[in-house]
């Protein structure tokens, strides 16, 4: 019998039709997150600005220049490190804000459904009304938070203040603040979610041997939680890292809040340089790679072994 008239076998059934299942996914891939990707980092190494996007082809004059250009930019340093910050901070108060939530939701009390329900709030809510709504209660003029203090405070556009004696990122702190306060009922989720499955038995135990609520906690729960928290921490840092539409509402990148995504959409609105902002949209996501492979290698292979 010729080969290919030969009758397929079983195995290579089976691989046509995982084929065939999976290509729309392949396909919406390439279309949605590969070409366009290969787009921008084309335009990232030529000199591309609106007015002549359209001379921009393949086959173009490649050059380094978009990239030294933004990274010698006097703002990029210092929106890195607000980055940084902004960051590692928010991603830590939002997931410590998520287990303390979710530790005390986690027993049975009268109108627990109607709580958990209004924890999510701050998460579902249009980003669009919860800035509004920060903006009017953080308000210098007439906001509800200045009422409650001596002296008002522009939370927003105040750059710089003095807290005993000390001197801190006002408008930093304050959208480090939006961002855990926003999302962390992302954390509470996960985090009861791994509550509600802890075996009763362990608890219990506990208790019989006289444990107190903080060697519970410390001894019990905990051990039990470091895997999801890991998880989260991850999550939490790629899509604080990348945010842009928090800090724009509430501040536009001012006071020095500005973060290297505002700085990616600054080139391409008040600039109109394409390249330029590519540039930088390619620094942040290399920055990205380079910390999350750090965090792979030296420390997400030990997040499930705690005493």
């Amino acid at each position: 019998m010729s080969p290919l008239m030969r009758p397929r076998t079983l195995r290579e059934q089976e691989g046509r039709a995982g084929l065939a299942l999976i290509s729309p996914t392949l396909v919406i891939t390439l279309v949605v997150v590969v070409l366009p990707l290969l787009w921008a980092i084309m335009l990232a190494f030529q000199d591309v600005r609106l007015i002549n996007i359209r001379q921009v082809g393949l086959f173009g004059r490649y050059t380094l220049e978009n990239f030294s250009y933004v990274m010698s930019e006097p703002g990029f340093w210092p929106a890195l490190v607000n980055t940084l910050v902004y960051t590692v901070a928010g991603t830590a108060l939002s997931i410590a804000i998520g287990l303390v939530t979710a530790l005390a939701l986690r027993d049975r009390f009268r109108g627990r459904t109607l709580v958990r329900a209004a924890v999510l709030i701050p998460y579902v809510a249009p980003v669009v009304a919860v800035a509004f709504l920060w903006e009017t209660m953080l308000n210098p003029q007439y906001g509800i938070v200045n009422t409650w203090l001596s002296e008002p405070i522009a939370f927003l556009t105040q750059a710089k203040g003095e807290f005993l004696g000390v001197e801190v990122p006002v408008a930093l702190l304050t959208v480090i603040a939006f961002e855990a306060w926003r999302y962390f009922p992302f954390a509470f989720l996960f985090i009861l979610a791994r509550l509600q499955a802890l075996p009763a038995e362990l608890d219990e135990a506990a208790v019989v041997d006289g444990a107190t609520p903080t060697q519970r906690f410390r001894y019990v729960i905990m051990p039990q939680l470091w895997r999801i928290i890991a998880l989260l921490s991850v999550l939490r840092f790629v899509f604080t890292f990348t945010k842009f539409d928090d800090v724009y509402l509430l501040t536009g990148g001012g006071a020095g809040t500005e973060v290297v995504s505002v700085r990616v959409y600054t080139f391409l609105t008040a600039r109109d340089d394409i390249g330029a902002s590519a540039a930088q949209a390619i620094v942040l996501a290399i920055f990205l790679v380079v910390f999350l492979t750090l965090y792979l290698r030296f420390f997400a292979g030990s997040t499930g072994e705690r005493p």
